[in-house]
């Protein structure tokens, strides 16, 4: 529809026939009559068609104007930017400050808080991988980044972050099955979800950026809360069991490398004591072999009086000579047996038992004594 065709009853205004034909013809009216008061002309003048407009009527003409261009002040506050439509068409965004715009009907403002965090709080009934039903209840914070796409890109912001949630919360809880959210993934339905709906937000471009979802309510029915609790009761015995592992082994641990040090250690000094044992045995030895190069005979009847006496000291009999004088000989039987329990130790210094730890060793003298005797 054009100005044209306000003489056949398409005026916008509704006025039919009393308005002129063409808008600019009227402003041009309008100007030459306010100079004319201006200049003092205050009589009375025709207007187009016949129009009489009288001095009151364009002081109160200039006022309605005046009042009219007032509205088209406005403010922008420091986390707000203004978005002007003219004529429904985008022309520029507005910093914070005081600003103009031409009046209503012919710009427009949308403020919008780009620094807000707005609750979308978001319930629904959705079926889970394995056909359960769930109630899911969460609340969506988001922020207005970009004023523009979010005036613009999407018709109504709140339906389609609506209906963007709910796609987003289907393609989570639809492919895992109820018992697996209710315990493995029950963590997992927000950031996911989140992850989806910031995926679509941004294809859409519709300049909103979801800041954190927090899930406030799972629900599921009855006929399964007892499967349930038994699954959650076996995750926490899980865990119980798994912790006190992780103490006993952080306890068997420590005491096992200790107890391999000491062994270790102990090995290294039955390693030296044997090595020095040896070599004092050898070097025995060798000092006997050179005194039994000097006297042969000598050397060959202490060695076997010292093995006859260490045989005798650990035996249990007693020897007696019958060609004794017959004298009463008193024996110590209490003693004699005392002696038989207790171990008895040789303290021949030339045969030296080297015995491992944990090892039972036998005493090589008889043998090196029986050697001597051949």
């Amino acid at each position: 529809m054009t100005w044209k065709d306000s003489g056949n009853g398409k005026d916008p205004w509704q006025n039919r026939g009393n308005q002129p034909e063409d808008l600019d013809q009227m402003f041009e009216a309008w100007q030459k009559r306010l100079t004319g008061i201006f200049r003092g002309n205050a009589g009375n003048k025709q207007g187009p068609k016949g129009m009489k407009i009288t001095s009151g009527g364009s002081i109160l003409l200039i006022f309605i104007l005046l009042a009219w261009a007032f509205t088209g002040l406005y403010r922008i506050d420091e986390a707000e930017r203004g978005v002007v439509q003219r004529f429904g068409a985008y022309t520029k965004t507005t910093l914070p400050g005081l600003h103009w715009r031409f009046p209503y009907p012919i710009d427009r403002v949308d403020i919008v808080n780009t620094n807000e965090i707005v609750n979308f709080p978001f319930r629904t009934e959705i079926l889970t991988g394995d056909e359960q039903y769930v109630f899911v209840q969460m609340v969506v914070q988001y922020r207005r980044t970009d004023p523009v796409k979010f005036s613009f890109e999407v018709v109504d912001p709140e339906s389609t972050l609506q209906d963007v949630t709910e796609a987003a919360l289907r393609e989570v809880v639809g492919t895992s099955s109820l018992e697996v959210l209710v315990t493995e993934r029950r963590d997992e339905i927000a950031p996911r979800t989140q992850s989806l709906l910031q995926t679509t937000l941004d294809d859409y471009q519709a300049g909103i950026v979801v800041t954190s979802i927090s899930l406030e309510r799972l629900d599921y029915p009855q006929a399964v809360q007892s499967a349930v609790d038994d699954t959650q009761k076996a995750r926490n015995d899980s865990d119980r069991f798994v912790l006190e592992a992780e103490k006993y082994a952080q306890d068997l641990i420590p005491r096992a490398r200790g107890s391999a040090a000491r062994i270790l250690q102990d090995a290294e000094a039955y390693h030296d004591r044997v090595i020095a044992d040896a070599e004092g045995q050898a070097s025995r030895f060798l000092a006997l072999l050179e005194e039994y190069k000097k006297a042969p005979r000598v050397t060959r009847d202490r060695l076997y009086i010292e093995a006859v006496e260490e045989v005798y000291m650990n035996s249990n009999k007693v020897i007696l000579d019958s060609k004794g004088s017959g004298n009463l000989l008193y024996l110590p039987i209490d003693k004699l047996i005392g002696d038989r329990e207790r171990p008895r130790v040789s303290d021949n210094s030339t045969t030296p038992v080297i015995t491992q730890p944990g090892v039972q060793g036998e005493d090589p003298s008889p043998i090196r004594n029986r050697k001597l005797r051949q």
